[in-house]
Formats: structure tokens, C-alpha cells, sequence
């Protein structure tokens, strides 16, 4: 899939696609170090990226049934904006 999405943006930029996977790897990584600050990126019309926050809590191993302490953690969240979901519920 990663491949397409480099060869769509080549294609509708009129760029190589080398040049296209570097725009394409700086974004991403411009996306991950703005969500390790704890910042929300909005691209209107696309959605929102944000980091929420999961508690500690107590799991059980699926293996054995013991219950085991699974550690507080940070995690990236994906919220669709109205123009995402228009294109898919036309």
C-alpha cells in the first residue's frame, strides 16, 4: 500500500518517485515527533491525529489466566474529519 500512495503522489505532482517518498517519510516523520511533543495535527477536511493516555490497569495472560499489571502507555489516535467521511458514506 505504501508503494501506491508513493507512486499516486508521483504521479499527481509530477515528481519522481524517489522524490516522492522522501516528501512522503518526512511528513510521516513530521507527524510522529509533533505527537511525542503531545501536539494535535489537524489537516481540515482529512481529520485529526492525537495522543491519548491509557491508564495502568490489570490484564489476565491468555495462556494461563493470570492476572498480570499491564503499564500506563501513550497512544496515537485518529479522529476522521467531515470530509473523510463524506467520501466514504456518499
Amino acid at each position: 500500500m505504501k508503494e501506491q500512495l508513493i507512486d499516486k503522489i508521483a504521479a499527481d505532482a509530477e515528481i519522481t518517485k524517489k522524490q516522492a517518498k522522501t516528501a512522503m517519510e518526512s511528513m510521516l516523520e513530521g507527524i510522529k515527533g509533533n505527537l511525542k511533543k503531545g501536539n494535535k495535527i489537524t489537516f481540515v477536511g482529512f481529520g485529526t491525529f492525537s495522543v491519548s493516555k491509557r491508564k495502568a490497569r490489570t490484564g489476565r495472560n491468555p495462556r494461563t489466566g493470570e492476572p498480570l499489571k499491564i503499564r500506563a502507555s501513550k497512544v496515537a489516535t485518529f479522529k476522521p474529519g467531515k470530509g473523510l467521511k463524506d467520501a466514504l458514506n456518499p
